[in-house]
């Protein structure tokens, strides 16, 4: 398959499988988005939404936060790995977005970037999920599969986030990024993966990697 082949069918197959596509992470606005986000950080979405209404049952928006400490915050926020540094970052934004953007979430990549704690992955999230602004989220799941489907040669999310935004159209951006994180999870997992269950790299993948898969089952 040309590389055109190989996003139509990536583009047909995950609209197929997933014509309705759940946020995995919950939350009630752009704030609580952010908040759930940088939780999600070397941790999983079903712990960060065991949490976070834990932690938004005492502050959900940045006039609350602040008013915790920051070792109240890491407390609660525990079973999510990396506390001292998440608590700081979470009760430090919430400062800064009530001093300077009266207590909203900025709907720009440069001031979200700008927030403590705050990378160029979670901005993407919350720009796409939150404000509804294109952008293409690079998480393992996505680096993983793109590189599986001969999509992209990457060695790092960013160059995958470049291959992924020229390969696929614009206006598909926001869908497919969720599609292909619930693809990598379901079909397509870094350990336990099933080729025969994985239709897609099953019918595009690059060869070395599904060499690679049957030499190791073969064992």
């Amino acid at each position: 398959m040309t590389k055109q082949e190989r996003k139509t069918f990536v583009i047909n197959t995950l609209k197929k499988i997933y014509p309705e596509i759940p946020i995995p992470l919950d939350h009630r606005d752009a704030y609580t988005l952010l908040i759930a986000v940088l939780l999600s950080a070397q941790c999983t979405d079903v712990r960060v939404n065991q949490i976070t209404p834990i932690l938004f049952a005492k502050a959900d928006n940045p006039y609350d936060m602040v008013k915790l400490s920051i070792e109240e915050i890491k407390e609660i926020i525990k079973p999510c790995g990396l506390s001292p540094m998440k608590s700081k970052g979470i009760h430090s934004l919430s400062e800064i977005l009530i001093e300077k953007h009266n207590g909203q979430v900025p709907q720009s990549f440069e001031a979200l970037e700008a927030l403590p704690a705050v990378g160029h992955k979670t901005a993407s999230v919350v720009m796409s999920q939150a404000f509804g602004v294109p952008a293409f989220p690079v998480d393992t799941h996505i680096h993983r599969l793109m590189y599986r489907w001969n999509l992209s040669d990457g060695k790092n999310v960013v160059q995958t986030e470049k291959d992924a935004k020229a390969i696929f159209p614009k206006e598909l951006w926001n869908d497919l990024h969720l599609q292909i994180i619930w693809y990598g999870r379901e079909y397509s997992p870094a350990r336990g993966w099933d080729l025969e269950k994985d239709i897609i790299t099953k019918t595009i993948g690059r060869k070395s990697v599904i060499d690679e898969y049957y030499k190791k089952t073969s064992r």
